[in-house]
């Protein structure tokens, strides 16, 4: 028997949509074939979200077809035609021989594919940034006759402004996130192990929200005393104590879509020193939501942040956030001082109030991650906005 197609995350005219910005991109560098090899990006070019970051893989969008043609490991097969909108004779399954190969592997597949269609002579756009150097050597060794465009951002780019569908499914991720959040203000307590809180999390982000379930796992970051100075580390064996500070940073996901959001609890009363910080990072975190709008600028809004947080005798130099959606980070803009990036409507960003240079044993968390709207903002994220103490 031959596998289904499943419930497809969205209708094929979003993803046809999708393509169709993509292929004017390509037009626009002389492109006549790009290889997508960038997982997020093939997850938004066609649905697929099954994991196996090991084995080579790629989308080849043509200008001249309608549908992109998916080459990756043969086993694979099965979940690409599951996954995505494209009809199987677009889905393509390399052979067992090309996997664990030292000579060749699945882009010598990708390769071939390009010579067998007729495109190994024409302009062929590369996401150079996401192939290891000795991958993208193979491309330019193997086709000497194709002009090589680099196209690394191109679909990313494109990724940032979403549809209202898309925003439809961060809503239902966020809903996920706050679950996720305010089910470690109820267990969080003292002799309870940092392992055991994050199980009770993980379970709300899987279990999800409003009847939908979180469809994959973003890791979680937790560190409470004396290591919330640190930043993007995992949960230990230790125990939380009356007096622990704990830092959170969590994201529910739907179908491959994520809305993250970071807290900070302390157990029993908190310091006048977390106090203060909560309070001037809470202040730099709406002043920031008050000056987006359609047209302002990343750095317009990194520099309201900047002006509050210091007037409060705080300073962060991390930046204060970046474009969110299929995964935790689109690698385009930065909210930072001197990024021009221009906000546009169903643009959605991380907004991270985190800061993590205090010292080395202090640091503290809180963000959001919002839409951005013609006139305004709308956060996604709706978990309350406080400092959370435990008893």
């Amino acid at each position: 028997m031959t596998i289904r197609k499943g419930l497809q995350a969205f209708p094929r005219t979003e993803y046809l949509r999708r393509l169709a910005a993509v292929k004017a991109e390509m037009a626009r560098r002389e492109v006549d074939a790009l290889v997508v090899t960038d997982g997020s990006n093939i997850t938004y070019l066609t649905g697929y979200t099954a994991k196996s970051p090991n084995d080579p893989k790629g989308l080849v969008v043509s200008i001249h077809k309608q549908e992109p043609t998916f080459i990756l490991r043969k086993m694979d097969v099965p979940a690409a035609l599951h996954q995505t909108f494209i009809e199987r004779d677009k889905v393509v399954g390399y052979p067992e021989a090309l996997v664990g190969n030292s000579g060749m592997n699945g882009y010598d597949a990708l390769i071939d594919f390009l010579f067998e269609v007729g495109l190994a002579n024409r302009g062929v756009g590369l996401e150079l940034g996401a192939m290891s150097a000795l991958s993208a050597e193979k491309f330019k060794l193997r086709l000497p006759q194709a002009t090589i465009v680099d196209c690394t951002s191109a679909v990313t780019w494109i990724r940032m402004v979403k549809s209202d569908l898309e925003i439809f499914v961060m809503k239902e991720a966020a809903a996920i996130t706050d679950a996720g959040i305010m089910r470690a203000a109820e267990v969080i307590r003292p002799g309870l192990r940092e392992a055991d809180a994050i199980a009770e999390v993980l379970a709300t982000l899987v279990r999800g929200a409003n009847g939908k379930s979180g469809t994959m796992i973003e890791t979680p970051y937790l560190c409470s005393s004396p290591r919330t100075g640190t930043s993007h580390i995992t949960w230990s064996e230790d125990v939380f104590h009356q007096g622990s500070q704990i830092n959170l940073e969590v994201g529910g996901v739907r179908h491959g879509y994520t809305a993250p959001i970071s807290r900070t609890f302390s157990i029993g009363r908190p310091s006048d020193r977390l106090r203060r910080v909560h309070e001037a990072e809470l202040a730099g975190l709406e002043a920031a939501l008050g000056m987006v709008h359609a047209g302002c600028t990343c750095s317009d809004v990194a520099e309201a942040i900047h002006r509050t947080i210091e007037k409060l005798g705080v300073k962060k130099e991390s930046r204060c956030g970046y474009p969110v959606g299929i995964d935790w980070v689109e690698r385009t803009a930065s909210i930072r001082e001197g990024d021009m990036t221009a906000l546009a409507p169903n643009m959605t960003f991380h907004l991270h109030l985190g800061n993590w240079m205090i010292d080395e044993e202090f640091g503290y968390v809180i963000s959001e991650t919002f839409r951005v709207t013609e006139s305004g903002v709308e956060v996604l994220t709706c978990a309350p906005r406080k400092l959370f103490e435990l008893n």
